[in-house]
């Protein structure tokens, strides 16, 4: 069987970070939506994306192809009633499609309304909005967490830490170094991934994940739920945030409530406000309706697309969303939407050159002995030119 994840109309409410990538190849908990499906498939999954991602994400067809929706997280439920699909029927809940399988991938369209698609009750969990992936991360990394561990013998830990809570609740892969850290698993799992690293004097609070390769700088606080990434550098004080990867937060400063892409770096002393001063639900701009909506959320703060970055002492309101490829720098508080290729900060905002940012993508990269490909740079090209609307500079 061949399974391919699809983007439904939610990838239009998870921009910034779906400008980049599909919605599969986000981090939610400790593992990317698509990496949550191949473990309870036991198989490699495509995507079924937008046109100008393709060729970085391709699809890949077989006789028999079963699409499922990549904001949905698997469970027993879900998998027992897609293997049971015959060709050409599906799945939903509400406006959901969930499943729908098909031989010729060409009939597939993601907003199908066949009498073949049968409606179920069915419980699942699913990332619609931007802050469904901080407001919901807890339970996806508990759910990870046991994928993860089942069968296996963590790593043991150094004398120099103190674990409080039970030992079970935490898992050091291979090659992590830990050393004169206290840990809390009374709240939630701590995982640490291959590789990782917590310095001295760190603090952390389960539910947490570290992803492989990267590292708290000493004395770091973590408040969970809280998810790192792969290839991270993280310090100062963290609380219920998400980073996906690549990306550098290594001093001081406080990220709470919030999203943070790929390819990022938050300069020294960055804060973002998570509460407004009225205790009120926090509105975020929203790219589908072009427009500030209701989060219901009374804690909301930051949301980053890949490549953006900040200079040092940079302060984001509550609920402000960045784009792609953004460079802030400079006092006070920039807008709450700051568009894709933004140049400045609260005094005023100009063009961030196409041309310019690819330079310092390049020189990121360098730095991690790796290259920006070539479909890379088409993509980046792409989205900024589907963003000029947002840049009304004045």
């Amino acid at each position: 069987m061949n399974y391919i994840l699809f983007d439904d109309y939610s990838r239009d409410n998870l921009l910034p970070f779906t400008f980049t990538k599909p919605i599969g190849e986000i981090r939610f908990g400790i593992l990317t939506m698509k990496e949550k499906w191949e473990k309870a498939l036991n198989t490699s999954l495509s995507y079924h994306t937008q046109d100008y991602l393709n060729k970085q994400f391709p699809i890949k067809t077989g006789a028999e192809n079963v699409f499922i929706n990549g904001k949905i997280c698997p469970n027993d439920a879900l998998i027992s009633l897609i293997s049971k699909l015959e060709i050409n029927t599906g799945i939903r809940y509400a406006k959901d499609l969930i499943a729908y399988k098909c031989s010729d991938i060409n009939t597939f369209d993601s907003n199908l309304a066949s009498p073949n698609i049968k409606e179920v009750s069915v419980s699942y969990t699913s990332i619609n909005q931007v802050w469904d992936i901080f407001s919901k991360n807890g339970e996806a990394i508990k759910s990870d967490f046991e994928i993860l561990t089942k069968g296996k013998t963590s790593q043991p830990l150094s004398s120099t830490n103190t674990l409080i809570g039970n030992k079970i609740d935490l898992f050091i892969e291979e090659g992590a170094h830990i050393e004169a850290a206290i840990l809390n698993t009374t709240t939630g799992p701590i995982y640490i991934g291959k590789d990782a690293e917590v310095m001295e004097g760190s603090a952390i609070r389960g539910p947490f994940a570290l992803g492989e390769h990267s590292a708290l700088k000493l004395n770091t606080k973590i408040y969970g739920a809280t998810t790192i990434g792969p290839h991270c550098k993280v310090g100062g004080e963290v609380n219920n945030s998400v980073i996906f990867g690549f990306t550098n937060k290594a001093h001081d400063g406080f990220l709470g409530n919030s999203v943070i892409g790929e390819w990022c770096n938050l300069g020294a002393d960055t804060n973002n406000s998570n509460l407004k001063n009225n205790y009120g639900n926090v509105k975020i701009y929203n790219y589908a309706q072009h427009k500030m909506i209701d989060s219901g959320l009374q804690f909301c703060g930051l949301m980053m697309g890949d490549h953006s970055k900040c200079g040092i002492n940079t302060m984001f309101n509550t609920g402000t969303v960045v784009g792609v490829g953004a460079n802030i720098f400079g006092g006070g508080f920039p807008p709450t939407h700051i568009a894709s290729f933004s140049w400045g900060g609260a005094e005023s905002m100009e063009i961030y050159k196409i041309e310019k940012m690819l330079e310092t993508a390049h020189r990121v990269y360098d730095r991690r002995s790796l290259k920006l490909s070539d479909e890379e740079i088409k993509i980046l090209h792409t989205i900024f030119d589907q963003t000029k609307r947002d840049r009304n500079f004045k």
